[in-house]
């Protein structure tokens, strides 16, 4: 079996603990591109405009592994090309990531609400992954599984390249236990516990996941810890871990999570200014267990923060 060449190393430095874009030049049986420059031209002219990105190569913003790109350069498949994307203005989010726990090889960040855990879309520098990564000094710092934005708690976050893929394999494996904790209304007609077994969908650019019949992808136990008027607070433990899927299996229950602005009604987004932080949504991922891939101790760990329905000593969430 033929082994697949690895990926050279990126020639430039991150920015504000961003990675810089990597792009593989792809094949081009027509012969469609003469350059580089014409490749990224037709890649990104659409994007940010054909002036932009005559800018950009003017200004030395492409780079290849030898170097600075200029776009004469003769177009050549599965070459690797680098450069940083422009950074828009971001909100930032007013709330620190706590730090659970550090050491050599692991970091676990307690993260807030309304702060994404990797860049992505318009959330780039004000990220998780970003902010730790300044923070922290640790350039090579990477995420071993995601957490929503509008979720608070614990992330786990790999701290050297050679340790990620046992990390990683935990969360793709299921050898972790992961435990929610939700506010949302008391309904006395639901039973609980319950397990929730069903077939979760999610498509690109849909901002709802739906269930629908079919193989089940999806199983989270929800249980009823106390309550507290019209309340209830909650423990979730998914066994699998698909997209928004407590949020769409409390839903399904009747007990949508208080604050949660997609179910069971997609609301508009809150844009800029005051407002935008208010009503977190009240889910929070109170814990993380595992046997350690790598020295095989067991670990656990705990959120210092409190849902904010649910006041208790601690940083609110």
């Amino acid at each position: 079996m033929r082994r697949r060449s690895r990926t050279p190393a990126a020639p430039l430095a991150q920015r504000d603990g961003v990675d810089p874009v990597r792009v593989r030049l792809p094949a081009d049986p027509e012969g469609a591109w003469a350059t580089v420059g014409d490749h990224l031209m037709g890649r990104f002219a659409g994007a940010i405009g054909a002036d932009r990105v005559a800018s950009m190569l003017r200004e030395g913003r492409f780079v290849g592994a030898d170097g600075v790109l200029l776009g004469t350069e003769a177009y050549r498949a599965g070459a690797y090309v680098w450069f940083h994307r422009d950074f828009a203005p971001e909100t930032p989010v007013p709330f620190d990531v706590g730090i659970v726990h550090r050491d050599e090889r692991i970091v676990i960040a307690d993260k807030p609400h309304f702060l994404a855990t990797t860049p992505r879309g318009r959330h780039i520098t004000e990220t998780a992954l970003a902010r730790l990564r300044r923070e922290l000094a640790l350039p090579a710092l990477q995420p071993a599984h995601r957490l929503d934005r509008l979720t608070a708690g614990l992330a786990l976050f790999v701290v050297r390249p050679e340790d990620r893929g046992a990390y990683q394999g935990l969360f793709s494996g299921r050898r972790v236990r992961k435990e929610y904790e939700a506010v949302a209304a008391h309904e006395p007609g639901v039973a609980l516990p319950v397990t929730v077994r069903s077939r979760i969908v999610k498509e690109r650019g849909v901002m709802a996941a739906r269930e629908e019949a079919g193989e089940v992808n999806a199983e989270s136990r929800i249980e009823l810890v106390e309550r507290r008027g019209a309340l209830g607070r909650y423990r979730l433990l998914p066994a699998t871990g698909r997209t928004h899927q407590l949020r769409v299996h409390m839903n399904g229950l009747g007990l949508p999570i208080l604050n949660d602005p997609v179910y069971p009604v997609v609301l508009p987004e809150r844009g800029p200014g005051p407002g935008e932080f208010e009503a977190p949504l009240q889910l929070l991922a109170r814990a993380l267990e595992f046997v350690d891939p790598v020295d095989g101790r067991v670990r656990r760990f705990e959120s210092a923060r409190h849902l904010s329905a649910w006041a208790g000593p601690g940083p609110s969430a």
